[in-house]
């Protein structure tokens, strides 16, 4: 269940940007060329800030909270307007609601029932299907099709934990794309980019006794709510991953297309980031 946290008195977690953070998935020609292509170049953008003190898990709460009311954090965290023009968070959060999200995947064996199920072809080719309308989606393909259709024969080949994993709201979050998204014919574009995303927003450690990889970053889902002119608080989506020199999450709109994180290891000196997702279509 998620949890809301109201102002506290004291921070217990300070923060500092660092403006010179560079991430490869971001810096790469071809990904930003899909990336075009999805609707979603221009409107995903990142940056990194640092804290230095212990966290613990049970700390999130006043953890997220302390970010979004830093005086480091609020005149330089960048969001996207309702008119597409970037602009920064500009008045600290009043207070938060954080979940726990699940990411426990160390590979991508998590979309092998893609294959399995026939919505995907041995060569990768995605399996098309009649037109159907959900939402703001025109559904035309099978892979589509078991992400947004509840009701399809094959929704199940996903487990409710599956689809509930940090790994599979990236996947999603990239097939569905922005609002003149070009769909991919091949599956290929969508898992490449996932991965690519999801190996340099997260931190893992080996165990030194088992020499098993685990991952080390804690994932929360976060809705911020800021105090409006009319002296409501107005609630606002913010993806933020703060992983140790990995990147973080934000996004303005508060809507049901908007997936909010925040990522955290048990580590001193981590580096969080910003990875601005906005105004791309997503569907829990």
């Amino acid at each position: 269940m998620a949890q809301e946290r109201e102002l506290s008195e004291a921070a217990l977690f300070t923060f500092q940007p660092v403006p010179n953070r560079t991430f490869s998935f971001l810096e790469s020609r071809d990904t930003r060329e899909l990336l075009t292509k999805w609707s979603m170049n221009g409107r995903l953008t990142a940056q990194v800030f640092r804290y230095d003190q212990y966290f613990q898990p049970y700390q999130k709460d006043d953890f997220v909270l302390a970010f979004f009311q830093d005086p480091n954090v609020v005149p330089h965290l960048k969001l996207l307007s309702s008119s597409d023009q970037w602009t920064t968070l500009g008045s600290k959060v009043e207070r938060v609601t954080v979940e726990e999200i699940p990411c426990t995947q160390l590979s991508m064996s998590l979309f092998d029932c893609l294959y399995k199920g026939n919505i995907v072809r041995d060569s990768g080719y995605i399996s098309k299907c009649l037109d159907e309308f959900v939402d703001d989606f025109t559904i035309s393909d099978e892979l589509r099709k078991v992400l947004l259709v509840e009701d399809s024969e094959k929704y199940d080949i996903f487990s409710p934990s599956d689809r509930q994993q940090f790994m599979f709201l990236l996947f999603k979050h990239l097939c569905l794309g922005g609002s003149v998204c070009q769909f991919e014919d091949m599956v290929d574009p969508y898992l490449d980019t996932t991965k690519s995303m999801y190996k340099e927003l997260l931190s893992v450690q080996k165990d030194p006794e088992t020499k098993q990889i685990n991952i080390i970053s804690s994932i929360y889902k976060v809705q911020a709510y800021v105090m409006s002119i009319e002296e409501k608080l107005t609630p606002g989506c913010f993806q933020a991953t703060p992983t140790r020199d990995r990147p973080s999450t934000i996004s303005p709109n508060s809507t049901t297309q908007d997936y909010p994180f925040l990522l955290s290891p048990p580590n001193r000196d981590i580096v969080p980031g910003l990875l601005c997702l906005t105004n791309t279509l997503l569907h829990h």
